[in-house]
């Protein structure tokens, strides 16, 4: 988080469990171009390659049962910004970044995109100065932690999406999304959408710049209520086989009893 031509690397490289030869190649890897022509560009192009490897290779180990698309989808949420950013403040990388006095004082060092590219750099640090297999070693010691804790059926999936899932695996007709109202000028409309489910008793609305984020905002409260309805149906106590027949007698009581009403 400075300007300075050296910093201690010695606590990150401890962090990713890997001592540089040569140190160059992690000072650079930690260089946005704002600091100076020799940056961490290139570097980024590489680990960006090795990343989507390594990564591709760890989903195919671990789970055996998605097919190509599951597996793109699963990738592809584990290799963008967010989670390159969250690995990034595990490691206090923001600590160890070389940024222009622009890019400081505008707090680049707390930005997603320049964490994350400085991440990826420094994966193509490692594999300049240690190879493929250290490179590999190390990025599966930092994504072991978030494979831990990630769902592949649901990571990377829109509301909707879930939303229609959840409804097809109960059996549940799929709800109906409506336009019930529009406001702001042509090229600022906000939408109103409602999303129905009938059978639920489930009636949410949702706003958004466009229809479709309005339909997905309106799916993910939707989504929040069959959950709900769901937890509450699992809370009720199931009748016993004693009490289904006290049940089973009483209605037969009853019956009787209406018939004797009406004779």
């Amino acid at each position: 988080m400075n300007a300075r031509s050296v910093i201690d690397t010695a606590p990150l490289q401890q962090r990713l469990g890997y001592e540089f030869k040569k140190p160059e190649l992690l000072n650079q890897a930690l260089t946005h171009r704002s600091h100076s022509k020799k940056n961490n560009e290139r570097l980024e192009f590489l680990g960006d390659s090795v990343l989507n490897c390594v990564v591709a290779e760890m989903l195919y180990e671990r789970y055996s049962d998605l097919d190509e698309g599951d597996l793109s989808r699963v990738r592809a949420n584990l290799v963008k910004q967010q989670a390159l950013y969250e690995i990034a403040q595990s490691l206090s990388l923001s600590d160890y970044l070389r940024l222009g006095e622009g890019e400081l004082k505008s707090g680049g060092f707390r930005r997603p995109s320049i964490l994350a590219d400085t991440l990826e750099a420094i994966t193509g640090a490692i594999l300049l100065d240690g190879g493929f297999d250290t490179a590999k070693t190390c990025l599966r010691k930092l994504y072991s932690i978030i494979l831990a804790h990630v769902d592949p059926m649901t990571l990377g999936k829109d509301d909707k999406t879930l939303l229609q899932e959840g409804l097809q695996s109960f059996q549940i007709p799929l709800p109906t999304y409506n336009v019930i109202g529009t406001s702001g000028a042509a090229h600022n409309q906000q939408f109103e959408v409602e999303c129905l489910i009938p059978s639920l008793k489930i009636t949410v609305k949702g706003e958004g710049a466009s229809r479709r984020a309005a339909e997905q905002g309106a799916a993910k409260l939707a989504l929040l209520d069959l959950q709900k309805a769901l937890s509450q149906a699992s809370r009720k106590p199931k009748k016993t086989r004693a009490a289904k027949k006290k049940a089973a007698k009483q209605d037969v009581s009853e019956e009787q009893l209406n018939l004797k009403l009406k004779g």
